[in-house]
């Protein structure tokens, strides 16, 4: 951060801003992310472990610093898990499925470096067995009940508080020229006494939702670095639900985004005033970037020539994304702004079977209707077969197929399914398929006349 220092603090002793924080966290993690890869595919619980540190990093400088505080504040170093969950790529860089990752934030798993001895982010078992993805009540298995870890020690807290009053006032709530206050650092370094603190100073002067450049606030910054105990705990503090960055992104997109379930359940089981319908300034709800996030990722898992663990985990806690905010009460039926997608829609484009096997088995009353549901004139059957090549397309079809999709509806060209498919003998055994479902249907309407 960029504060004035006082005449007895040195310069050496500045404290990072949050951009530089997850930046360094994520160079650290990619350099685990190749270890974790070549690890045994063998089936292992995922069990956070903490431990105490018993030799604190200590920063020089005045004591009167809250340098001082975040940098040696006494925390945990989780050990390292045998099993990967997700793992962060470059500063800016684009992901292993293809998803953009901004410059200052990242879900995060855990380790440290030389110089930072304070808690990561800790790492969450996956709600979903690889094996499972099409089970619609997997994400069941982070109910309400679910613990966010053990609760805060009371000695570290009051030492937080103690520490957090000791400051000046414009030392408290100021922010500096990346618009970081302090509860932005202590949030991004996982420091959860001290960001609990800091919240209660800031919430005293009505500067709990304080953004940040990138219009983060602490709470959108603590779902990014995948901090789902931080996040509740803003969240009883009265930290806004539903407060978006400069791309209109809630906290719950982010954590559809990215796929963090035991972060998107802290959002939803916190405050019952979430908005499961926000837009983003794309158009988008959360259940579409959930949607997209994970097709995402399943085209990079089989683009994948070895098996993948990592991409396999982030696969199943993306889909139990997807199943939670269903589960929650967001609409499958609700269309993206600018090309009017469903989920349904987004996930036939992209070919990925297992959402589509998902989406189906989901009991909808009018499940007819949103099989048929046209996004710019195109029905899902219309996108599955424009799938040319695909090795999905065939099972795509014949789901919706099964599931009430008419090969006769035609799109704004006036063209039907059947003359979007691929030319040549593939085309025409697809062909087959769709003609053998309109002439049953046929069938089945001329009985019904005749029994009325």
């Amino acid at each position: 951060m960029h504060f004035d220092k006082s005449p007895n603090e040195k310069p050496y002793c500045t404290l990072p801003t949050v951009k530089k924080l997850l930046e360094q966290k994520r160079k650290r993690e990619t350099s685990f992310v190749s270890s974790c890869c070549t690890a045994s595919t063998s089936s292992v619980p995922a069990t956070a472990v903490t431990q105490s540190s018993t030799e604190p990093f200590t920063c020089a400088g005045a004591s009167s610093s809250y340098s001082d505080m975040a940098m040696s504040y006494e925390q945990w170093t989780p050990v390292p898990e045998p099993s990967p969950s997700y793992y962060p790529t470059h500063p800016g860089s684009i992901d292993a499925a293809g998803c953009s990752l901004p410059m200052a934030f990242e879900c995060s798993t855990l380790q440290h470096d030389q110089g930072f001895r304070d808690a990561m982010p800790q790492t969450h078992e996956s709600p979903l067995m690889v094996a499972d993805l099409c089970m619609a009540s997997s994400w069941s298995l982070l109910g309400p009940s679910q613990s966010f870890g053990s609760p805060m020690e009371v000695s570290k807290l009051e030492e937080a508080r103690r520490l957090v009053r000791g400051m000046d006032q414009s030392r408290a709530t100021t922010q500096d020229e990346d618009g970081d206050t302090i509860l932005h650092i202590y949030t991004a370094k996982g420091l959860r006494e001290c960001s609990f603190a800091a919240a209660e100073r800031l919430r005293d002067v009505g500067k709990l939702d304080a953004k940040e450049h990138r219009g983060k606030t602490a709470l959108l910054v603590g779902v990014a670095a995948n901090q789902p105990e931080i996040v509740r705990d803003l969240l009883s503090l009265g930290a806004d639900i539903n407060v978006c960055d400069v791309k209109g992104q809630t906290a719950l997109h982010l954590a559809a985004h990215y796929g963090l379930p035991v972060v998107l359940q802290a959002i939803l089981s916190s405050r019952p005033d979430v908005n499961l319908e926000a837009r983003n300034f794309e158009g988008m709800t959360p259940l579409h970037s959930a949607a997209i996030s994970h097709s995402a990722t399943m085209k990079a898992l089989s683009g994948s020539r070895m098996l993948d663990v990592s991409l396999q985990s982030r696969a199943a806690e993306k889909l139990s994304c997807v199943q939670m905010l269903l589960h929650t009460g967001a609409s499958a039926l609700s269309q993206e702004i600018k090309s009017s997608k469903t989920v349904l829609h987004l996930a036939v484009k992209e070919g990925n079977v297992d959402m589509v096997r998902y989406l189906l088995s989901i009991p909808l009353q009018n499940m007819k209707d949103f099989v048929n549901l046209k996004a710019h004139g195109h029905t899902a059957l219309h996108m599955a077969a424009g799938l040319h090549g695909d090795p999905h397309q065939e099972e795509i079809m014949r789901l919706l197929l099964s599931t009430g999709a008419d090969p006769s509806i035609r799109n704004l060209e006036n063209n039907q399914p059947a003359h979007l498919l691929q030319s040549g003998l593939r085309g025409e055994q697809l062909k087959l398929i769709l003609k053998k479902r309109s002439a049953s249907s046929r069938r089945r309407i001329v009985s019904s006349q005749d029994q009325e």
